[in-house]
């Protein structure tokens, strides 16, 4: 990964800076600071696969996500380039993006402390959520059949009907957002149930319920009619994550929002 991370640098005429390289989840992607040949800081990520998977969803996010979006009114990093590398049987793409100075929210999805956002900030999420809500897209972020086999399994309830489909982030969780907003990682975007995104953060925000409380007062569609099938889906996959090892923090709370909504009307 690192000949690799070097190589693209080269290749996107780029200067790394030392130190700040960060590796994702089990070692698929490393990113890192740096500088355009007129002094522009910029970050450049690194994504691996196996040769045969490095195509559809996951691996064109972000190029998906620069075409349709653009920089989403600055709340999003803008795509500056991008380059492909093969070798030994795996696929690398560098992804060039503008440099986000803010560091995030947590270093993990969870939100482990409380945050003092100011009003204006969760403005801004709502707004920006709201105008990607009706960016046109063919990319799918959460299946109707995923939904139909994993509500009854992990949340013990039939999967509500979904009463709208909308474009969302599709992992909007804390280390995934800054102060002031910007939103990161575009991998996931494409089309769920409404109140998706809401959902996913209320999930993360559990641990801190002054925290979650502001997530579901910001996005009134949780607790509504029409965002009850985002709910069970995110909870759904987040116990599901908690069975496979991750996330084992949330597990009882998690449990316990599973358990409400098998209570509420409809559940």
């Amino acid at each position: 990964m690192r000949v690799y991370h070097a190589r693209a640098a080269r290749a996107l005429a780029v200067q790394t800076e030392p130190g700040g390289k960060l590796w994702g989840w089990a070692g698929r992607t490393l990113g890192g600071p740096a500088r355009t040949a007129d002094g522009r800081p910029v970050w450049l990520r690194l994504v691996a696969a196996p040769e045969a998977k490095a195509s559809g969803k996951l691996w064109d996010g972000a190029l998906d996500a620069q075409h349709a979006l653009g920089d989403l009114g600055g709340h999003r990093p803008a795509l500056l380039g991008v380059h492909d590398a093969f070798g030994d049987g795996m696929a690398y793409r560098a992804e060039l993006s503008v440099r986000v100075e803010q560091a995030v929210l947590s270093a993990d999805p969870i939100l482990h402390q409380a945050l003092g956002l100011p009003a204006s900030w969760w403005e801004e999420l709502a707004g920006t959520l709201e105008k990607l809500s009706g960016t046109g897209t063919g990319r799918v972020a959460v299946r109707e059949a995923y939904m139909a086999r994993a509500i009854p399994e992990f949340v013990k309830m039939p999967a509500p009907a979904v009463a709208s489909w909308t474009t969302v982030h599709g992992d909007l969780h804390w280390a995934n957002l800054t102060a002031p907003l910007r939103i990161l990682d575009w991998e996931a975007w494409g089309r769920a149930p409404q109140g998706f995104d809401a959902a996913t953060l209320y999930a993360y925000s559990l641990l801190q319920p002054g925290v979650a409380h502001r997530v579901r007062a910001t996005f009134p569609i949780l607790g509504s009619p029409e965002g009850f099938a985002a709910e069970a889906i995110v909870c759904a996959m987040l116990l599901q994550t908690t069975e496979r090892g991750d996330n084992q923090a949330l597990t009882d709370r998690l449990r316990a929002w599973a358990g409400e909504l098998r209570n509420r009307p409809g559940g």
